[in-house]
């Protein structure tokens, strides 16, 4: 081979595209949840988070499941194979109950395959294993949702004329507390406009609670938060006599107690036609 060749050939090597080993990488876009990092040599194939939606979590044998309301993301990993499906499980529990989770269920669930779900207050971590070798990682905030929409007069007065009363979700209170808080005017309007439309109907506006807390101390509130909606109106041109105030505290809900959404749901002024 002449020098040219060469020079010729060494040139053409060094221009052909390198060929390496690609590193599998985790979807764009995801990473780990804070609450817990994710077993060594798997990656993410997938993941999503909510402000505000529902989550089914394991709470119990033949995948009894629960339905969790609050902040929510959802993390699948692909892992190595010579990793086992219970190792995973156990890892996820031990870590978490070293941060103080309580194991609500601990078994197996999907094709019998190890499922873990912890609580730790409000705070909710379900791992299941998804396929061969992957799990599926489940973090739930539980939160109240924040209500941005509101009922307009209008669909508040349909309802009354059908039903003689309406449950109202847009007026907000400081927590154990009888103050309304400013983002509640939007809603009061639409009440007030209701009352100023219909001259002649006379209101009486209704508290209502959860069942956290003694049912003295419900009571209380409750009939608080009914006269502070009452002098809202008042201030706002509607005659004092057409609207009068009762507090009931948690002895009529409208849900169970057990659960934070029922709770949210109980949590309430309602407007009863006289």
């Amino acid at each position: 081979m002449n020098r040219s060749m060469a020079v010729l050939l060494l040139a053409l090597l060094l221009a052909a595209p390198a060929v390496v080993a690609q590193e599998e990488v985790d979807v764009e876009g995801c990473s780990d949840t804070k609450t817990l990092t994710r077993m060594r040599g798997c990656i993410i194939i997938e993941c999503s988070r909510k402000d505000y939606d529902a989550a089914e979590m394991i709470v119990g044998a033949e995948v009894e499941r629960q339905s969790v309301e609050g902040e929510v993301e959802i993390v699948d990993y692909n892992c190595p194979t010579s990793m086992s499906m219970l190792q995973i499980v156990r890892n996820a529990e031990n870590a978490l109950k070293g941060q103080g989770y309580t194991t609500v269920f601990s078994g197996t669930a999907n094709n019998n395959w190890p499922a873990v779900t912890l609580r730790k207050g409000g705070n909710w971590v379900g791992v299941e294993i998804i396929e061969v070798i992957g799990y599926r990682l489940k973090v739930v905030r539980a939160q109240a949702m924040e209500q941005q929409m509101i009922a307009s007069a209008e669909e508040m007065e349909a309802e009354i004329v059908k039903s003689g009363q309406y449950s109202i979700y847009g007026v907000l209170f400081d927590t154990g507390k009888a103050t309304i808080q400013p983002e509640s005017s939007k809603c009061l309007n639409e009440v007030a406009s209701l009352l100023s439309k219909n001259a002649t109907w006379k209101m009486r506006i209704e508290g209502h609670t959860d069942n956290v807390g003694s049912k003295s101390a419900n009571m209380k509130l409750s009939q608080a938060r009914a006269e502070a909606v009452r002098a809202w109106l008042i201030a706002h041109d509607i005659e004092g006599s057409r609207v009068t105030a009762q507090g009931l505290g948690d002895t009529k809900p409208v849900m169970d107690n057990a659960t934070d959404e029922g709770k949210a749901k109980n949590r309430r002024v309602a407007l009863v036609k006289l």
